[in-house]
């Protein structure tokens, strides 16, 4: 086992990552017509993309699927070995296969290829060999080749799958702007995701859960401080009427006995902040954080037509990873 140095093992990571990030840089010359015909022919599709590969190639391909799926393209992954075992069965007349392989020659895809093109279907070989078996028998290239793998010996796949993962990404960007996917669509295939909740999530999925602490304007002050205490919000709405006038926070009980007032003397209104910051139910969850940040606040009345519903709590959306 070879001792190196932490110097030593600095100037090799750097020196992988110079070389796959020049691998990917070199794969501008290969965005040519065989590429957008790709892009098109998948547009154009009324099946799913079928995406195919064994070994590393594989990998990459099960993350192109993902990506893929996300993104609205319907697709799904055929590892090449399985397929000749039963899982031909996945693919339907309309769908495209992408075949991935590096070298375009191993057996499993050398078998495998017959058959798809015995059926009919489109196929895109994505392959650092455009002489390979599998860009002999392809409609259409995308290339991938790099001139050496990173690392001692030119052994690991690395460079390689490194332009496969960045020549996947450029399909699936190209496929997102031509379908007009918006931040709406993203929201709905994502609605667990800390992305989706950003888009999705409004102020009424979660206020609904807390305490509605509110008191009388002329509420004296130990029955207001019970009132925030009980409900766990860290303020109370001041109402008159079912109406909006104003806010009681921890803050402002803090000011208040810090101002020396006699309590027996104090009404809640002597107290609250006037005319404070609220926020609308459909709301989303995010633009009622922005406004909390920008208002050095942590809780929002919620209201709808003048009409006090509850509270949001800054921890209700921090407990959602929103940030």
């Amino acid at each position: 086992m070879n001792q190196l140095n932490t110097e030593e093992i600095k100037a090799i990571a750097t020196d992988m990552l110079i070389s796959e990030s020049e691998a990917i840089n070199n794969l501008k010359t290969f965005i040519n017509d065989s590429f957008v015909k790709s892009v098109q022919l998948i547009l154009e599709s009324k099946g799913r993309v079928v995406v195919t590969g064994i070994g590393k190639s594989a990998i990459i391909g099960q993350k192109m699927v993902a990506s893929l799926n996300s993104t609205g393209t319907p697709s799904i992954f055929m590892h090449a070995a399985d397929a000749v075992h039963g899982d031909l069965g996945i693919i339907q007349p309309d769908d495209v296969i992408i075949c991935i392989s590096n070298s375009g020659n191993t057996p499993e895809i050398k078998v495998l290829l017959p058959y798809i093109r015995l059926w009919g279907n489109k196929l895109i070989a994505m392959t650092g060999n455009p002489g390979s078996y599998l860009g002999q028998q392809a409609d259409f290239i995308i290339r991938t080749t790099v001139k050496q793998e990173a690392g001692l010996h030119n052994l690991a796949p690395t460079s390689s799958t490194a332009a496969q993962l960045a020549m996947g990404d450029a399909l699936v960007v190209c496929l997102l702007e031509l379908k007009g996917f918006t931040k709406e669509k993203f929201a709905m295939l994502h609605p667990g995701g800390i992305l989706g909740k950003k888009l999705y999530l409004r102020v009424s999925d979660l206020f609904t859960n807390n305490e509605k602490p509110a008191v009388h304007p002329d509420a004296d002050i130990p029955s207001t401080i019970i009132e925030i205490s009980s409900k766990r919000l860290g303020a109370t709405a001041v109402l008159d009427d079912n109406r909006l006038i104003g806010i009681i926070t921890d803050g402002d009980l803090r000011r208040m006995m810090q101002s020396g007032k006699p309590l027996n003397e104090l009404k809640a209104a002597d107290i609250m902040t006037r005319n404070p910051k609220t926020i609308a139910p459909d709301m989303l969850v995010a633009h009622a954080l922005d406004v909390m940040r920008s208002n050095n606040i942590t809780q929002l009345p919620v209201t709808e037509n003048d009409v006090y519903l509850g509270v949001i709590h800054i921890h209700d959306i921090l407990k959602e990873g929103i940030l």
